[in-house]
């Protein structure tokens, strides 16, 4: 299993408690997958540096986790079909090389 980290973007209409239930619908999505989370860390709501989809804030969310390299495309497909999120970022942690 790879790292990775995945920034989600959900829509700024939600309440803390929306906000928490699809968070762990995410968790949910990734141990079903044989994933696991390292990390969650709820960064707020946050300015957007430009519109999207009519918002000009969103409450991000940054994981850590580890997924099966196989199942990425699918974990993504899935991040895709909600309507809460409006922009997600996902990518690969490097490991540090040693010198």
């Amino acid at each position: 299993m790879k790292n990775y980290e995945l920034l989600t973007v959900f829509k700024p209409n939600l309440d803390a408690e929306e906000v928490d239930k699809l968070i762990t619908k995410i968790n949910d999505t990734i141990v079903e997958f044989g994933g696991k989370v390292e990390s969650t860390d709820k960064m707020g709501r946050k300015k957007l540096a430009y519109d999207i989809q009519n918002f000009r804030d969103g409450f991000f969310v940054s994981m850590v986790l580890a997924l099966p390299a196989d199942k990425v495309a699918e974990f993504k497909r899935q991040l895709r079909l909600s309507d809460n999120i409006i922009r997600t970022m996902f990518m690969e942690v490097s490991t540090k090389a040693s010198v």
